[in-house]
Protein backbone atom coordinates (compact mmCIF):
# COMPACT_ATOMS: atom_id res chain seq x y z
CA UNK A 1 0.00 0.00 0.00
CA UNK A 2 1.09 3.71 -0.72
CA UNK A 3 1.76 6.21 1.93
CA UNK A 4 -0.28 9.01 0.85
CA UNK A 5 -3.20 8.68 3.78
CA UNK A 6 -4.36 12.18 3.37
CA UNK A 7 -5.99 11.75 -0.17
CA UNK A 8 -7.01 8.16 0.98
CA UNK A 9 -10.17 6.25 2.17
CA UNK A 10 -9.61 3.17 3.66
CA UNK A 11 -12.24 0.47 4.81
CA UNK A 12 -11.83 -2.73 6.09
CA UNK A 13 -13.76 -5.82 7.18
CA UNK A 14 -12.39 -9.65 8.17
CA UNK A 15 -14.81 -11.50 6.55
CA UNK A 16 -15.45 -15.41 7.91
CA UNK A 17 -15.45 -17.12 4.34
CA UNK A 18 -12.59 -18.72 2.52
CA UNK A 19 -10.59 -16.08 0.41
CA UNK A 20 -11.32 -18.04 -2.09
CA UNK A 21 -14.99 -17.43 -1.93
CA UNK A 22 -14.68 -13.75 -1.00
CA UNK A 23 -12.34 -13.65 -4.26
CA UNK A 24 -14.82 -15.45 -6.38
CA UNK A 25 -17.58 -12.97 -5.01
CA UNK A 26 -15.60 -9.78 -6.31
CA UNK A 27 -14.42 -11.52 -10.07
CA UNK A 28 -17.64 -12.95 -11.17
CA UNK A 29 -20.06 -10.85 -12.14
CA UNK A 30 -23.47 -12.79 -11.63
CA UNK A 31 -21.83 -12.64 -7.92
CA UNK A 32 -20.57 -9.22 -8.01
CA UNK A 33 -23.89 -7.16 -9.50
CA UNK A 34 -25.56 -8.50 -6.59
CA UNK A 35 -23.14 -6.80 -3.35
CA UNK A 36 -21.68 -4.10 -5.38
CA UNK A 37 -22.53 0.10 -3.96
CA UNK A 38 -24.79 0.84 -0.82
CA UNK A 39 -27.98 -0.56 0.35
CA UNK A 40 -30.53 -0.86 -1.97
CA UNK A 41 -28.68 -0.27 -5.19
CA UNK A 42 -28.96 -2.66 -8.19
CA UNK A 43 -25.95 -2.68 -11.03
CA UNK A 44 -26.02 -3.62 -14.44
CA UNK A 45 -23.00 -4.74 -15.31
CA UNK A 46 -22.28 -3.66 -18.97
CA UNK A 47 -18.43 -5.30 -19.47
CA UNK A 48 -16.19 -7.39 -16.85
CA UNK A 49 -12.64 -7.55 -18.72
CA UNK A 50 -10.80 -8.62 -15.24
CA UNK A 51 -7.29 -8.09 -17.02
CA UNK A 52 -4.83 -5.12 -17.09
CA UNK A 53 -5.79 -2.55 -19.25
CA UNK A 54 -9.48 -4.04 -19.12
CA UNK A 55 -12.41 -2.21 -18.70
CA UNK A 56 -15.22 -2.45 -16.16
CA UNK A 57 -18.64 -0.39 -17.26
CA UNK A 58 -21.15 -0.70 -15.08
CA UNK A 59 -24.52 1.12 -14.37
CA UNK A 60 -25.14 1.42 -10.57
CA UNK A 61 -28.75 2.49 -9.85
CA UNK A 62 -30.15 4.09 -7.11
CA UNK A 63 -33.05 2.79 -4.79
CA UNK A 64 -35.16 6.06 -5.58
CA UNK A 65 -34.34 7.18 -8.42
CA UNK A 66 -30.90 7.83 -10.50
CA UNK A 67 -28.83 5.85 -12.89
CA UNK A 68 -25.22 6.30 -12.18
CA UNK A 69 -22.75 5.38 -15.16
CA UNK A 70 -18.89 4.13 -13.72
CA UNK A 71 -16.35 3.51 -16.10
CA UNK A 72 -12.62 1.73 -14.58
CA UNK A 73 -9.67 0.81 -16.54
CA UNK A 74 -8.11 -2.40 -14.30
CA UNK A 75 -4.50 -1.98 -13.67
CA UNK A 76 -3.31 -5.16 -11.46
CA UNK A 77 -4.96 -8.33 -11.13
CA UNK A 78 -2.93 -10.52 -8.68
CA UNK A 79 -5.67 -13.53 -8.33
CA UNK A 80 -6.71 -13.97 -3.84
CA UNK A 81 -4.29 -11.03 -3.45
CA UNK A 82 -5.44 -7.82 -5.12
CA UNK A 83 -7.24 -5.72 -7.89
CA UNK A 84 -6.73 -2.15 -8.85
CA UNK A 85 -8.31 0.16 -11.26
CA UNK A 86 -8.83 3.44 -12.06
CA UNK A 87 -12.07 4.85 -12.41
CA UNK A 88 -12.30 7.15 -15.57
CA UNK A 89 -15.91 8.79 -14.64
CA UNK A 90 -16.79 10.73 -11.54
CA UNK A 91 -15.50 10.62 -8.96
CA UNK A 92 -12.10 10.23 -10.04
CA UNK A 93 -9.80 7.85 -8.05
CA UNK A 94 -7.52 5.03 -7.68
CA UNK A 95 -8.92 1.41 -6.35
CA UNK A 96 -7.11 -1.26 -4.80
CA UNK A 97 -8.97 -4.48 -3.02
CA UNK A 98 -6.57 -6.05 -0.76
CA UNK A 99 -7.85 -9.81 0.28
CA UNK A 100 -6.01 -10.86 2.92
CA UNK A 101 -6.22 -14.95 4.11
CA UNK A 102 -6.29 -15.03 8.06
CA UNK A 103 -7.07 -18.32 8.18
CA UNK A 104 -9.40 -21.07 6.52
CA UNK A 105 -12.44 -19.15 7.25
CA UNK A 106 -11.70 -16.15 7.36
CA UNK A 107 -10.78 -13.23 5.13
CA UNK A 108 -9.74 -9.54 5.69
CA UNK A 109 -10.82 -7.62 2.49
CA UNK A 110 -9.40 -4.07 2.35
CA UNK A 111 -10.49 -0.97 -0.10
CA UNK A 112 -7.98 1.77 -0.82
CA UNK A 113 -9.32 4.72 -2.48
CA UNK A 114 -6.98 7.26 -3.67
CA UNK A 115 -7.47 10.70 -4.81
CA UNK A 116 -5.54 13.25 -6.70
CA UNK A 117 -5.73 15.47 -3.91
CA UNK A 118 -7.16 15.99 -0.41
CA UNK A 119 -9.96 18.36 -1.68
CA UNK A 120 -11.28 15.79 -3.58
CA UNK A 121 -11.18 13.61 -1.08
CA UNK A 122 -13.21 15.20 1.45
CA UNK A 123 -16.27 16.01 -1.24
CA UNK A 124 -17.07 12.36 -0.60
CA UNK A 125 -15.73 10.92 2.24
CA UNK A 126 -18.71 11.42 4.54
CA UNK A 127 -20.58 9.71 2.35
CA UNK A 128 -18.39 6.89 1.14
CA UNK A 129 -16.68 5.83 4.52
CA UNK A 130 -20.77 4.43 5.37
CA UNK A 131 -21.43 2.88 1.91
CA UNK A 132 -18.34 1.04 1.92
CA UNK A 133 -19.92 -0.43 5.35
CA UNK A 134 -22.47 -0.92 3.64
CA UNK A 135 -21.01 -2.75 0.48
CA UNK A 136 -18.82 -5.42 2.90
CA UNK A 137 -22.82 -6.06 4.51
CA UNK A 138 -23.64 -6.79 1.30
CA UNK A 139 -21.16 -8.70 0.66
CA UNK A 140 -21.35 -11.08 3.79
CA UNK A 141 -25.14 -11.21 2.52
CA UNK A 142 -23.85 -12.72 -1.18
CA UNK A 143 -21.56 -14.94 0.07
CA UNK A 144 -24.23 -16.52 2.61
CA UNK A 145 -25.70 -17.38 -0.17
CA UNK A 146 -23.12 -18.83 -2.55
Amino acid sequence: MNSNTEREIYSSRVIKHSIEKVYEAFVNPQHLKNWWGPEGFTNTIHEFDLKPEGKWILTMHGPDKGNYKNESIFKIIQPHQLISWTRVSQPFFDMEIHFKKLSDLATEITFLMTFKTLEEREKIRKFVEPKNEENFDRLENELSKM
